[in-house]
């Protein structure tokens, strides 16, 4: 991977101030922070530069306050659909596609994950890149990894990866911008996503996943193939349901054949393979519940965000995107 800092650093000129007031914390000074410099340094990174780091990031009570109430927990599927699933939406995303039209072609046909999806993708996370968040990557991080204890070893982590991918490129760390969780770009990339899964569309040694639709992309469509897109396959079933409530405690990964299923009550509506496996799926709808059989594709979307409910409105904004292409 390779980066410019004077590409970003013109990226971040657009870029809206923060907004969010934050308290003043020198992390330097934390319980965990000698032991995670130490391993950042093991890596190569210089100590000063990173005590300069942690000096410079501000702890943000709005960011803990917006973390405890993601709107997949807190809304059922009738009121969360609201959100994503709408007209504006969907017309944005078709304007979206027309304008990227040539890359989301070419990446479909090189990748097997269809143009749709990935433009619904972009369109949840951050309305085409309207929306992809005003807190410094280095305050979000640093908040959750110090200040959230509940998911401090993942945000820990994250933060390890974010100071060395500065570092050892050159970006301007305390300019980079993201949602409050440290997500950045149209795409929505966690820093050990963008070391991970970011590729450079044009080849030009740039990955500019913030204002270069071509690189986001590739870059959403390559996390798919990596957790193991299957191109043509179906996403998601609708069915029946007459059986014990137990069936929907699986998890989201797909364990029991729909054939099991069938024995237990869930019955597909529609034409589906025996042997494929599926996780059952219950959601509160707008006229009672609905019951669902999420596939193997729809799995792999739920590795972007893991939540029935978020996959569930990418590929229905997906289907709405596509019929409008028609």
């Amino acid at each position: 991977m390779q980066t410019k800092s004077n590409w970003f650093r013109g990226v971040v000129a657009c870029t809206v101030l923060l907004s969010s007031l934050g308290a003043s914390a020198d992390y330097r000074d934390h319980p965990n922070a000698a032991a995670l410099i130490d391993r950042v340094v093991a890596k190569g990174v210089d100590r000063e530069w990173l005590d300069a780091a942690l000096k410079e990031a501000t702890k943000q009570e709005s960011i803990l306050k917006a973390i405890s109430r993601p709107a997949e927990k807190s809304k059922p599927w009738s009121e969360y659909q609201d959100i994503f699933l709408t007209d504006r939406r969907a017309k944005e995303g078709i304007k979206f596609w027309r304008e990227n039209r040539e890359a989301l072609d070419r990446v479909s046909a090189d990748t097997g994950v269809p143009s749709e999806i990935i433009v619904a993708i972009i369109g949840v996370e951050t309305y085409y890149g309207r929306i992809t968040g005003g807190y410094r990557v280095i305050d979000a991080l640093t908040t959750l990894a110090f200040d959230y204890p509940r998911r401090s070893p993942f945000f820990t982590k994250e933060l390890e990866v974010f100071l060395s991918l500065a570092y050892e490129s050159g970006l301007p760390m305390t300019e980079m911008k993201g949602s409050y969780a440290g997500a950045m770009g149209l795409g929505q990339f966690m820093p050990s996503s963008y070391t991970a899964y970011a590729k450079d569309f044009e080849g030009d040694g740039v990955i500019d996943i913030w204002t270069n639709p071509n690189d986001a992309v590739m870059s959403v469509a390559n996390y798919f193939v990596a957790h193991g897109w299957r191109p043509g396959g179906n996403v998601i079933a609708a069915a029946d349901f007459n059986g014990e409530a137990s069936v929907f405690e699986g998890g989201l990964k797909p364990k029991k054949s729909i054939a099991e299923l069938s024995k237990l009550g869930l019955t597909p509506r529609d034409d589906v393979s025996a042997s494929a496996k599926a996780t059952p799926i219950k959601f509160e709808g707008k006229s009672g519940d609905e019951y669902w059989l999420g596939l193997h594709n729809f799995y792999v979307i739920t590795r972007y965000n893991h939540s029935a409910m978020y996959a569930m409105a990418v590929y229905q904004l997906s289907l709405d995107l596509r019929a409008r292409m028609l």
